[in-house]
């Protein structure tokens, strides 16, 4: 199998990060509508992950149902003096399976380096989170012609520690910096380059056979309007989605529209 195909092993996902958006409350109903919508889907993985401070409501509403919740940051450490952080085993004592890692807003805004990154990921990983890397390249990276260079080189520095592979436990998504909510899209065309390097890079690290079971997802400016077009990329094992999954009618659109396509 080449890396431009998608292996039947790898089940299409959907994950939509709320970011700072919604109140407890207003998060638990925004779960509860899209659970209704979804049901159980069983032919894609869901995943939702909202602010630290509606985990535990948004978790209580998710449990009855086939959806999955995930934090959308974790600190390296287990426990100590680090005000404003939570801990891999915090996240997961809230019913957490996942854990966003390295987001471009991380990165950038709160100027997060790839050690760091590295160190939350070891960390989420030791507690059993399945663990969301993201990789992505700036606008004047992207410009310049950089985008192969830097995210090779995010993934070699993040992943720098496994050296007993990527255990099922991990995912990559790839999110061009200059997508994230300006509404541009990457072209089919450059989404499945840089998704084909992803993997060969994996393979570099990891060896051709665990690279093939990570999945590879894109993120930036996914809409219900883009997300057939998208679906259709061989390569592409799924969306990381921002602002259109506050929306529960949107992202369930999203979601039954990635389901129909990869089937």
């Amino acid at each position: 199998m080449t890396t431009k195909t998608r292996s039947s092993r790898r089940r299409p996902i959907a994950i939509g990060n709320w970011k700072m958006h919604l109140t407890v409350s207003e998060s638990a109903a925004v779960a509860q509508r899209l659970a209704g919508l979804l049901g159980d889907p069983r032919r894609v993985e869901v995943v939702i992950a909202p602010s630290y401070t509606a985990l535990q409501s948004v978790g209580g509403v998710l449990k009855e149902t086939g959806l999955l919740l995930a934090s959308q940051n974790v600190h390296w450490e287990e426990k100590g003096a680090f005000t404003g952080e939570v801990s891999a085993t915090q996240i997961k004592d809230t019913g957490c399976r996942f854990v966003l890692i390295g987001h471009s807003e991380r990165r950038v805004v709160f100027g997060e380096t790839d050690e760091m990154v590295r160190r939350k990921l070891a960390a989420a990983l030791k507690q059993g989170l399945n663990t969301v890397l993201c990789v992505g390249e700036t606008l004047e990276q992207h410009q310049s012609g950089q985008t192969v260079a830097v995210v090779r080189d995010q993934l070699k520095k993040d992943l720098a520690d496994l050296t007993d592979g990527p255990s099922g436990k991990i995912i990559i998504a790839y999110e061009p910096v200059w997508a994230i909510g300006t509404g541009r899209v990457a072209t089919a065309a450059q989404i499945s380059e840089i998704h084909e390097m992803i993997r060969g890079t994996l393979s570099e690290i990891f060896g051709p056979a665990s690279a093939e079971a990570v999945r590879v997802l894109y993120g930036g400016s996914v809409t219900p309007d883009n997300i057939a077009d998208l679906a259709t990329i061989e390569n592409l094992d799924g969306v990381l989605v921002g602002g259109a999954s506050l929306k529960p009618d949107g992202f369930a659109t999203i979601v039954k529209t990635l389901e129909k396509v990869k089937r």
